[in-house]
């Protein structure tokens, strides 16, 4: 019955207005590809982290709760997916998507992987 007297085993959870409020856009360049919100998925795929990137994920989402923004690791993956995106939609070979994975190539051409060719040359 002791355990009963301490902290409270009940999880907090968010409220409606959190629930069903809709995915905030972020830069202006996103506001063509949102990034899905609360809902359930149906694909997944799995990113492995290092430490120092898994650290940096979980600062930044710290940084947003001070900013009184709540969001899970996932969705702060899924925006900056859809940022990212959106920029090279946008930007295309200028993009920071295309300009950062240019640089890590140039510094280690094994990083890149193979140079697959575009499928639809005429479009």
């Amino acid at each position: 019955m002791a355990a009963s007297r301490g902290r409270s085993r009940r999880v907090s959870l968010p409220g409606i207005a959190e629930l069903l409020r809709p995915a905030t856009q972020g830069p202006e360049v996103a506001a063509h590809r949102p990034a899905s919100g609360r809902e359930q998925h149906t694909h997944k795929i799995t990113v492995y982290l290092s430490a120092d990137e898994l650290f940096e994920l979980e600062h930044a989402r710290l940084a947003l709760r001070r900013y009184g923004i709540a969001a899970d690791r996932g969705r702060l993956v899924r925006e900056a997916i859809a940022v990212l995106l959106a920029d090279l939609d946008a930007r295309g070979e200028t993009s920071v998507l295309a300009r950062r994975i240019r640089d890590v190539a140039a510094d280690d051409p094994a990083a890149a992987g193979p140079v697959v060719p575009d499928p639809t040359p005429g479009m």
